[in-house]
């Protein structure tokens, strides 16, 4: 039974999760403080942490930073800050998902099906263990590490899964929709600018000048291209 963690200090939000996930059959525990809810994320006990910004002890960023120090497993926003800015930064420091309040129990469920189904997938590839090269920039799937010019960068479990799918599909030009529903699955429901952080992101880690990317190039009105 997969494991989630609810870092929530509104009670009647944190239990409708709650009620959610035990009726499609996972396990549940609620945290209401930010600083417990660091202790328990970073314990290694769950398969996925779902957890607020404003956050007593502790916010969510602060959180999220934390954890992406040692694990990768997935995290998703949910939070009543919907403004562009907080979902970018929520993204920018290793969120994978960012869903506002009010929201659908029924897209929240999704969209947690989805996240660990992909992960899943992507621990799965390991057992590939395979290399790819491009020009200065490696990608080994066994141990989820990239390098650029021999020094490791380190990316979210979402930027990672962008590369090296698109890697793995050089010269194929997708559309923010199409990557959508190739890395988070037909279920999820959200914005596709949220490719477009992500891709934002993987740039300014693997580029040397993001501005005029190498590897992932922007055909403006269509997608992008992964340049092998």
């Amino acid at each position: 039974m997969k494991k989630v963690l609810i870092i929530e200090d509104d009670l009647d939000i944190a239990e409708l999760e709650k009620d959610y996930l035990q009726l499609n059959g996972y396990h549940a525990e609620i945290v209401h403080d930010g600083a417990e809810g660091l202790k328990m994320a970073v314990s290694g006990r769950f398969d996925i942490i779902v957890v607020d910004l404003m956050l007593p002890g502790k916010n969510g960023y602060e959180i999220i930073r934390e954890v992406r120090k040692k694990l990768e497993i997935p995290v998703i926003v949910v939070s009543a800050k919907n403004e562009d800015i907080d979902k970018i930064r929520g993204l920018d420091i290793g969120a994978d998902d960012y869903l506002t309040k009010p929201f659908s129990p029924a897209e929240f469920m999704a969209r947690i099906k989805s996240h660990l189904k992909r992960y899943e997938r992507l621990k799965g590839s390991a057992d590939n263990h395979e290399t790819m090269l491009y020009k200065g920039l490696e990608i080994n799937t066994a141990s989820h590490q990239v390098f650029v010019n021999g020094k490791e960068v380190q990316l979210t479990t979402k930027e990672y899964e962008i590369l090296v799918f698109m890697a793995s599909h050089a010269n194929i030009v997708y559309s923010k929709e199409r990557l959508m529903d190739a890395i988070w699955g037909d279920e999820y429901y959200g914005d596709t600018a949220t490719i477009a952080v992500h891709i934002q992101k993987i740039r300014k880690k693997i580029e040397s000048d993001p501005a005029n990317p190498t590897y992932i190039e922007t055909l403006w009105g269509t997608g992008y291209r992964f340049n092998p």
